[in-house]
């Protein structure tokens, strides 16, 4: 089962939560089942929260 999202530590980094996104495609053979793909759902949600959090440069 995957971590909680967020630790006593506070939230997981965008690169702690690609590490499991792409843990969990390997683990599945790049297939997911109902259950897997509800669990890939909540990490992409928590990887776009963890990335919107994240500065970013301006681009002028």
């Amino acid at each position: 089962m995957t971590t909680t999202p967020n630790t006593p530590d506070g939230p997981r980094s965008a690169a702690e939560v690609n590490e499991e996104i792409r843990a969990l495609w390997l683990r599945t053979g790049g297939y997911l089942r109902p259950e897997q793909h509800l669990e890939y759902e909540r990490l992409v949600a928590e990887w776009a929260e963890a990335t919107a959090a994240t500065p970013h440069p301006q681009v002028a």
